[in-house]
């Protein structure tokens, strides 16, 4: 009986397939570091159980970050607050050809909140209701023993 041949697809670069220490030894960073951008809000590794996984999205969004950061002289607060009015890749410069093409760009002044097309009051309070879910970010689950 012949064996049924399985198709190897490329892994998707949303996919995370990195926890934090291979993602630090990518960046050439400390773990500590990425856990401070996920606390300040500017990257959000998937959970997998305890363990936070980078994809390869956040891994190029975190590299525009230390640009930002470092080469531009941009402090983390500055940061968050530029990136509430204007997409990344306005900040960055990214002529349209590569941002267009940029799997991990990142527009946090668009609203993710369902509201109206049109409706500026609804923009307005979706947009809210992102910066608020942002800096309240949801209950993280308890683990409760057996015994």
């Amino acid at each position: 009986m012949a064996r049924k041949r399985t198709e190897i697809q490329a892994i998707r670069s949303d996919v995370p397939i990195y926890p934090i220490g291979v993602a630090a030894r990518l960046l050439n960073v400390h773990p500590r570091t990425l856990r401070i951008y996920e606390q300040e809000g500017l990257v959000q590794p998937k959970m997998v159980g305890n363990r936070r996984m980078y994809s390869a999205d956040d891994i190029q969004w975190i590299t525009c970050l230390r640009t930002f950061i470092h080469a531009e002289g941009i402090s983390i607060p500055g940061l968050k607050k530029l990136l509430e009015y204007v997409p990344c890749w306005e900040v960055a410069g990214c002529p349209a050809a590569i941002h267009e093409q940029c799997s991990a760009r990142v527009d946090r002044c668009a609203p993710r909140t369902l509201h109206r097309v049109g409706d500026v009051a609804a923009r307005v309070q979706a947009k809210e209701v992102d910066i608020k879910n942002r800096s309240n970010p949801g209950q993280k689950k308890k683990h409760q023993s057996s015994g």
